[in-house]
């Protein structure tokens, strides 16, 4: 028989149905009481053993090399902390009548997470974009989200960040920054053992966000605040998200050809610049929000899934129109050989091809 697969056009990623099963587990069963304690303090640890494990892994040597390519790394920084809680500000405006003060919240912070790594990557890799730039962008985005995302959420969000205060940036350099500079400072010693136990740890990591999620939600579900959201809320919150990555990815992919990058360039910043992290989303709302965590992370969930599908659509669509750019070049490329009375056989051209990109490469 057959074996029955999802279209590859719409993903759904698997770690998003661990993270539905583990909020119906708060749902259906919430940390309360002694539990919930040990639940949050075990949400602590977690949350700073995944900051130890970012600084231990991120190769300084590495960021240097790229570097190189700081106009492309650049436009990626100002598409994710500035453009995008620019328009997270502008929807301000839609409270209350789409959005309620706490789910508006939740949106802006959503406008301040870091980009994505590993997606990427993966969709530049597909559009056949630059992916040593798509690397590069996206470990310099997750590094300065450590850093700038709780500045961004101290100036913007105030006090509608569940009490956001100066106690909370006690809490955000103790449980984030400490421990990620402390990975740092040990690397040169759990490097190799991290990178011996890469799969181990991606574990580690999953299952502490889980963890995460399992506290935030459960001391939501114990004080309320599911009930200040409505299923028409939730439509609207979708359809606010939509206009969002539609008119980021409209700008990162125009923006960057009136910038004047290749189209290489173009598709790593799109797909870096139009993108929000949820692994490193989660953790710091956990931090910034305390009980309103599990609302405030909402609006990133939904976004997260949203971007995936959608991102997935033109990735497919990137690659056929880089198929049809090289067919479309290779008549030209026979002419002139054919009046040059040289024949280039299609090794040579594959052989070409490689180097060009390898230059282009090496230039980034």
């Amino acid at each position: 028989m057959k074996r029955l697969k999802w279209p590859s056009w719409m993903p759904v990623d698997p770690y998003i149905v661990a993270l539905l099963g583990t909020v119906g587990l708060a749902a259906l069963l919430p940390a309360r009481g002694a539990a919930a304690d040990v639940a949050s303090g075990a949400s602590t640890g977690a949350v700073a053993l995944l900051f130890f494990l970012y600084g231990a892994r991120l190769s300084t040597r590495e960021a240097m090399d790229g570097l190189r390519h700081w106009r492309l790394h650049l436009t990626v920084l100002v598409c994710t902390f500035v453009a995008f809680p620019l328009l997270g500000l502008a929807a301000k405006g839609l409270v209350p009548y789409v959005l309620t003060p706490a789910l508006y919240s939740g949106f802006l912070f959503l406008t301040l997470v870091p980009s994505t790594i590993q997606s990427s990557i993966a969709f530049t890799s597909m559009a056949r974009g630059n992916v040593p730039a798509a690397i590069c962008a996206g470990s310099f985005s997750s590094l300065a989200g450590i850093v700038l995302t709780p500045l961004l959420a101290a100036a913007l969000l105030g006090n509608s960040g569940g009490g956001f205060s100066a106690d909370s940036l006690v809490k955000i350099v103790l449980q984030l920054l400490v421990p990620f500079f402390a990975g740092q400072l040990l690397r040169r010693w759990v490097g190799g053992f991290l990178t011996r136990h890469k799969k181990i740890l991606g574990y580690v990591d999953r299952g502490s966000i889980l963890l995460v999620v399992y506290t935030a939600f459960s001391q939501g579900m114990v004080e309320g605040i599911w009930h200040q959201v409505t299923p028409l809320r939730l439509l609207a919150l979708l359809g606010v998200e939509a206009v969002l990555l539609t008119a980021m990815l409209a700008l990162t992919w125009y923006g960057a050809k009136k910038l004047g990058f290749p189209r290489g360039d173009r598709v790593a910043i799109q797909f870096a610049g139009s993108k929000k992290s949820l692994a490193a989303g989660l953790p710091m709302a956990s931090v910034l929000f305390g009980a309103q965590a599990s609302l405030a992370v909402l609006p990133l969930m939904l976004f997260h899934q949203m971007q995936l599908m959608v991102c997935a659509v033109i990735a497919k669509r990137r690659s056929r129109d880089a198929e049809e750019f090289a067919e479309s070049e290779q008549p030209e490329h026979s002419e002139q050989s054919e009046q040059s009375g040289e024949f280039v056989s299609e090794p040579s051209r594959a052989g070409a091809s490689r180097t060009a990109a390898g230059t282009a490469t090496r230039s980034g």
